[in-house]
């Protein structure tokens, strides 16, 4: 197993990164909150999980060990493929997940693309044991990015799937969030706004 890789960044695309690990590129599929964190040049540590299938070996990458713990729990259950559970782990926390599913909160499952009330429910039937307890890490797990955060948290939600005009209004929608936390003189988290335009998205549906 490849628990993690670290090297620096090739190379930058709308859902894996290229990390050059020993001369060798090891492209790795991240969430879009996840490659906010990341910038070509700069050394990075991603930690992985190879999904091996009949015709493929694809190789996922986290911003920590529980997010890639969380991943490997969330294939387990039925009906969960690895970009269901990527995308999971893109609109929600390690821990918002596991309080939801103790909680048996079906709204916060639907807020992920791709899974409807069905299907949430299906989920917190068979997630109830297998999660564990929330492990009270930080919401925001991404590097802070203190410039550039809207072409980034635009880029993420495009590379989620929402179309242009939709990830202009998400950006809108948390702009004061982000400029709150400047005038706090910290930068904005990625990877929060991001959690924060696809609920304002959900929201809108």
């Amino acid at each position: 197993m490849i628990a993690f890789v670290t090297g620096p960044v090739a190379a930058l695309a709308p859902d894996s990164a290229v990390v050059e690990v020993g001369g060798v590129g090891m492209a790795v599929q991240c969430s879009p909150g996840t490659l906010a964190g990341l910038r070509i040049g700069q050394r990075a540590k991603l930690a992985t999980s190879l999904v091996v299938r009949e015709d493929s070996l694809t190789l996922y990458g986290f911003a920590d060990d529980d997010e890639r713990q969380t991943f490997e729990l969330l294939l387990t259950a039925s009906g969960v493929g690895p970009r269901l559970a990527q995308a999971m782990l893109a609109v929600h926390s390690p821990d918002t997940l596991r309080i939801a599913v103790a909680q048996g909160d079906e709204k916060t499952l639907t807020a992920v693309p791709g899974i409807g009330k069905k299907g949430a429910q299906r989920l917190l039937l068979e997630l109830k044991d297998r999660l564990g307890a929330p492990v009270g890490s930080a919401p925001g797990v991404f590097s802070p990015v203190s410039s550039g955060w809207r072409e980034q948290l635009h880029a993420a939600l495009v590379g989620l799937g929402y179309a242009g005009r939709e990830a202009d209004e998400a950006v809108t929608a948390v702009t004061p969030e982000a400029e709150a936390a400047l005038a706090q003189g910290t930068a904005p988290q990625v990877g929060a706004l991001l959690r924060a335009a696809l609920q304002t998205l959900n929201r809108t549906r």
